[in-house]
């Protein structure tokens, strides 16, 4: 199972709106990003090899896409303190966002928690203006493609 897909707002959607905690403890609200874009990615657990490779190639593009008024904010259903710890032992320079509890409620929101795992699935949304410009998921052994990431960026409006 891969999560709730028909629950994941689809491009020209309003975005489901979330406030949650990152590893430092501060609340990141999606009302308070402004005209910001921003990719939403949902990843099962911290510390675990396939989403720690592929957060670690965010992390070498976050720059790039920072040129480009694009962040990164990404979901996991672990408590704060653990992303803290992982973060800096990554050397994560983008939010850890805590979907701890009520568990995996912001995931679900976005069809993309796994009620089987308790975890949520690889699914990526980028949104911009509060509307999904575009969403892309991968299965749970495999990392999304940076390609994805730079494909989806061609559709934001300036």
């Amino acid at each position: 199972m891969s999560g709730n897909d028909s629950l994941a707002p689809s491009a020209g959607e309003t975005a489901p709106r979330f406030a949650l905690h990152n590893q430092h403890g501060e609340l990141i609200e999606s009302r308070g990003l402004g005209e910001q874009a921003y990719f939403l990615v949902f990843y099962p657990y911290a510390f675990s090899a396939v989403c720690g490779s592929e957060l670690e190639e965010i992390e070498n593009v976050r720059e790039e896409f920072a040129a480009r008024n694009v962040r990164f904010l990404a979901i996991s259903v672990d408590h704060k303190f653990v992303l803290r710890t992982y973060a800096d032992q990554a050397h994560f320079g983008f939010d850890l966002l805590a979907d701890f509890w009520p568990h995996g409620a912001v995931a679900s929101s976005y069809g993309a928690f796994n009620p089987e795992s308790g975890a949520a699935t690889r699914h990526t949304f980028l949104i911009q203006h509060e509307c999904v410009v575009d969403s892309f998921s991968s299965p749970i052994h495999q990392a999304r493609a940076i390609a994805r990431y730079r494909q989806a960026l061609d559709l934001l409006t300036s």
